[in-house]
């Protein structure tokens, strides 16, 4: 079965890209739970995070510091918190949240609507900033 993600990576939907290489792609979550939340996914279609092999694994955290550095950088907060939930989407990813304190990484907090220009500026904003 093809997910969202798939879909987005071979560009059938779309999406607000903040970083992506051969192997990797991020992008803005569209119902974050933080301003800038951004999920990591790689390209290759894997349900289940910890299935991932080792050096895909690995690849994947070292991309996602990239993105992390690039949203601490971006969008004013005290970390980026990460979390492995995969229920949601059959497609390994991780969340990147910007965290001002523990509650700000709360899935069940009200996802935040933003319009699509807020949307825009935050992903131009983070683009410019990860270094890939």
């Amino acid at each position: 079965m093809t997910s969202i993600f798939t879909k987005i990576i071979q560009r059938a939907l779309p999406a607000h890209i903040v970083a992506e290489d051969e192997h990797h792609i991020a992008f803005l979550d569209i119902r974050p739970i933080t301003l800038g939340h951004t999920l990591v996914v790689p390209k290759q279609a894997t349900d289940v995070f910890f299935e991932l092999e080792d050096a895909a694994l690995s690849s994947l955290m070292l991309f996602a510091k990239k993105v992390a550095k690039a949203l601490q950088q971006t969008i004013p907060c005290l970390r980026v918190g990460v979390a492995v939930v995969g229920l949601e989407v059959p497609h390994a990813h991780l969340h990147l949240v910007p965290l001002n304190g523990p509650h700000d990484i709360d899935f069940k907090a009200t996802k935040l609507t933003l319009p699509e220009e807020a949307l825009q500026k935050t992903a131009t904003q983070i683009r410019a900033a990860v270094v890939l």
